[in-house]
């Protein structure tokens, strides 16, 4: 998945516009009648809910709108080029010189990135009682040219933030339409997963990232890449394996990572659960809920694979959105 490219876009030349006279069977010393050139083309992004990723944009790096046509005698205008339209997904940045120009949110959005330059004027906009027969026009000016930055925040209500293989993949293919790769090793996730959960007759988006491991923040694992995909999100889901040794201790190490990287991730809301119940008897829970009491947190213990608990972290989930 791509979800960060920098390309160059130029928008169209306008068209030049035309030196002419009018010429006629009766009216050999007619006047100047050179037409305008038409505008250039302009570069529009718009914010289009069926697209995913950026990655056409990475195969191409370089877009470029069609130019303006020339004005031509008895006064005609050149055609005025088409726009060239670009399909982002919602939830797109684009900067330009390290800034955001603007966030692409809502489905739809239009912004108008590089605009195509006006045509020329024609001869006949010169014509005075000085200067009847002008011989020159106006060239067509070019359109925008520049570099810009397209980053992709996908846009979410929950995201599912934890170690490698804390479950997040198998809990997403249980409670949603999502079909992410699942397998017991780390990293299975390698980019963003998106699935649509119902709860209560209500549809949400819950987001799977890449797991996190100490250090995230400033780059170790995959995580780091993939954070800015969680700062949209209305929660956080912070999922601890229960084959973890100190639970407690992992809660610390991920809310550091996240505070770490983000004072936006620092103020989401966070609900932590212990994954993988099913493998706990109620000595373990006991001891891992004592645990997180001495920090003032109460987790929920669930498991995905047997869907223990499930119907209660959901609904734990949609009073918490709510």
């Amino acid at each position: 998945m791509t979800d960060e490219v920098t390309i160059r876009i130029k928008a169209g030349r306008g068209g030049d516009g035309s030196v002419s006279f009018l010429r006629e069977k009766f009216r050999p010393n007619g006047g100047p009648d050179g037409g305008d050139g038409g505008n250039g083309g302009s570069i529009i992004f718009v914010a289009d809910n069926n697209v995913n990723t950026l990655t056409f944009f990475d195969s191409r790096k370089s877009f470029k709108a069609a130019d303006g046509e020339n004005g031509t005698g008895k006064n005609m205008h050149g055609k005025e080029a088409e726009d060239l339209t670009l399909l982002v997904p919602q939830g797109t940045t684009i900067s330009e010189n390290g800034k955001i120009v603007i966030d692409m949110t809502k489905v739809g959005q239009t912004f108008i990135a590089a605009r195509g330059g006006n045509g020329g004027w024609g001869n006949q906009h010169f014509a005075s009682s000085i200067k009847q027969k002008p011989e020159w026009s106006k060239q067509g000016l070019p359109g925008e040219e520049k570099e810009i930055k397209l980053e992709l925040k996908l846009i979410a209500d929950v995201g599912l933030v934890g170690f490698p293989n804390a479950g997040k993949s198998t809990l997403l293919s249980v409670v949603s339409n999502a079909r992410p790769k699942i397998a017991d090793y780390p990293f299975t996730t390698l980019e963003p997963n998106l699935g649509v959960v119902t709860i209560y007759d209500k549809e949400f988006i819950f987001a799977d990232i890449p797991g996190l491991i100490e250090g995230a923040s400033v780059g170790r694992g995959l995580g780091d890449k993939f954070l800015k995909h969680v700062e949209r999100t209305k929660e956080l889901l912070l999922m601890i394996s229960a084959e973890s040794e100190n639970p407690a201790g992992d809660y610390k190490i991920l809310l550091k990572e996240l505070n770490d990287y983000s004072k936006v991730l620092a103020k989401k809301r966070i609900l932590v659960t212990i994954s993988k119940s099913e493998i706990l008897d109620e000595k373990s829970k006991i001891k891992i809920a004592k645990d997180f009491k001495k920090i003032k947190i109460i987790p929920i213990f669930f498991s995905a694979a047997i869907r223990e608990n499930l119907d209660s972290l959901l609904g734990k989930i949609f009073d918490f959105i709510k």
